[in-house]
Order: C-alpha cells, then structure tokens, then sequence
C-alpha cells in the first residue's frame, strides 16, 4: 500500500491557498483561541506590550509589502506612520466618529505616500531611499510647525477610541480593537500577494525590466503599492495615536523609520510572517534587554545605566548580526523548524 509523501497541488488557485492542509487551520485556530484568552491571565503592562505589538504588526507588513515585496525602499514610514495618527487625531477632535475617522487618516495617508511614491518611476534604490527620507523630513517639519492644526511641540491630546457609544479606554478591550486591524491587514496583504497586483510587485521588484518587458505597467504599481502601504501605515498611527491619547512630532522622526525597516529585515523581507516576527521580536527587544540588566544588576550594580546607553548599539549590531548571518530573517528560520519537524528523523 502506497501513501502520499508532501503536498500536491492540481491548480495554482490551491497552491495559492493561504492554508493548505487541515493541521495548519487547526493549528492557527488554536493560536488564536489562547491569544483571545491570553490578556485575562496577563498584567496590564504586559496586555500594553500586546497593543504595541498588534499595532506594530499592522505597521511592519504595510512596509514590507512596500519595500519587500515591490522593492521600493522607504525610509519615511514613520512620517506616513505620523500623517495617520495626526489626520485621524484632527479629525475625531472635531467630533468624527472614530471609525470613519480611521479610515479617512489611511486614505489621506495614502494620498500623501501616492504623491511622495511619484519618484519611483525615475529613481530606484538608495536614490529611492533618498527621496523618501525627504519625505520623512519635510512632514516632520510640517507636523512641528504648523501649530493651527497639529499643536506643533506641545503636541496633541486624544481620547479613548469610542465605536457605537463603547468606549475602548482599557488596555483589555484595546487588545481586541488593535488585534482586529492587526490580523485584517495581515490578511490583505497575504492576499494582495496572491493577486496579479502581488505578482507584479514581485516581478517588479526582481527586475523592473523584465517586468516592464511583459506588460506590466511600472509607474501604475509602483504607485499602488505605496498607496496600499501608507493606507496600512496610516491606519497603525490613527491606532497608535487614539491609544497613547497624546502624540507629538518627536514620535514620528527617523528613528522609528529605521526601526519599522529594521523590523522586515529582522522578520524577512517579502514575508507577511515575517513582518509578525520581527514586530514582535523589536517590541519586545527593550523588555529583554531590561531582564537581562536586572538579573545582573546583583553583579554589577551600575548595569542598567550601560544597557541603556548601549541600547540604539545593542540594536545595531542585532541588526548587522541578522544581515550577516541570516539575511533572509527570522521567517527562514520559522520554514526550517518546521521543515525539520516534517521531515525528522530524515535528513532530506
């Protein structure tokens, strides 16, 4: 008697299915039935990192669909980040429900990252990169100096999301509300990869000519693809600016630029599970890096004061280790565990 060894697929719409056999469905049924429970046997800080790490999911892959799977550096995510959070916090100000709200801060981000996204017909690489980390300096600019609208350095303060007279001002029922945006944008990219608009940002993205060669029109999904993006970017800063309830400038400069970028690098860069992977890995960084200092601080008292010193060094060289040793981020790792799993005790 003979049996089936691996996965056989008759038609490309099944091997484009996003689960392809029972075992993953139940298993991500079963991750997502502790995740649901998981904030009433946790603390309210750690149910905050929850937050964080749901909205900084949401904020990864929209720059991973982006940079990973189109190709297209950004160096100015944070500022389109900050377009959301300050278009939704202006607008819920002046009496928006918070839903419409939302929507209207990622379609005016949008708007923006489409209108910065113009170059990248005529520049490509670090001249792309170039040209977005101007976009990323010209909004902070505009976000600290047109005090009317923004309240410049003093900043913004925000109430608590409200949807049909709930009002979500707990970190409890927050996680539900930034867990339902998280998994939503997580399945829209997957799925946009599996269109003929994913196809043709990959095919972009390993070589625009040959993608041009074939039809495909350059200057149309690049322009997509950045309207997509910042759409998902817009969304995670009206997220992030209703649920911190106060946010200024210096929340948006480079820094946090360079640390969504890091986070697809560190996940993997085209990967939609590797933007959740290096979202949670850069959250939950600084509260290793604390654990760490305080299990030596019996040793050497001063250790917390050099960790965070050290901290932006620590990162970097996190960072140089991942491009070094794993360029392909923490989703290759995930495929070969699971590989090894599935293949064990065989070597092939």
């Amino acid at each position: 008697m003979q049996g089936k060894c691996g996965l056989f697929f008759t038609t490309y719409a099944k091997e484009c299915q996003v689960f392809h056999t029972d075992f993953q469905k139940s298993t991500v049924a079963l991750f997502f039935l502790v995740l649901l429970a998981a904030p009433f046997f946790l603390s309210s800080y750690q149910v905050s990192l929850l937050n964080l790490i749901n909205i900084a999911v949401i904020g990864a892959v929209s720059l991973n669909l982006l940079t990973g799977s189109c190709g297209q550096i950004s160096l100015g995510h944070g500022a389109f980040i900050g377009v959301g959070a300050y278009a939704t916090g202006i607008c819920t100000l002046n009496g928006w429900p918070f839903l419409p709200a939302l929507l209207f801060g990622g379609a005016t981000t949008a708007l923006v990252g489409m209108i910065f996204g113009i170059p990248s017909l005529r520049l490509k690489g670090i001249y792309l990169a170039i040209a977005t980390l101007a976009a990323q300096l010209i909004l902070v600019y505009i976000f600290m100096h047109w005090t009317s609208v923004t309240g410049g350095a003093i900043g913004m303060g925000l109430d608590p999301p409200v949807i049909l007279g709930y009002s979500f001002d707990t970190d409890l029922k927050m996680f539900y509300l930034t867990l339902f945006f998280a998994v939503s944008a997580v399945l829209i990219v997957k799925n946009i990869l599996r269109t003929k608009s994913g196809r043709a940002f990959v095919a972009i993205r390993d070589f625009h000519l040959s993608a041009e060669s074939v039809g495909i029109n350059l200057f149309r999904y690049k322009l997509q693809a950045f309207g997509v993006s910042s759409f998902l970017a817009g969304i995670a800063g009206g997220l992030w600016a209703h649920y911190t309830m106060y946010i200024n400038p210096e929340q948006f400069e480079i820094g946090l630029s360079i640390q969504y970028l890091a986070m697809i690098i560190i996940g993997g860069l085209g990967s939609v599970i590797g933007s959740v992977f290096g979202a949670v890995f850069l959250t939950l960084l600084p509260e290793a890096l604390g654990i760490v200092a305080n299990l030596l601080s019996g040793f050497f008292p001063d250790i917390s004061t050099y960790f965070l010193a050290m901290r932006d060094g620590i990162f970097g060289l996190i960072l140089v280790f991942f491009l070094i040793f794993e360029p392909d981020g923490l989703a290759r790792r995930w495929q070969l565990a699971k590989s090894y799993f599935k293949l064990h005790p065989f070597a092939h």
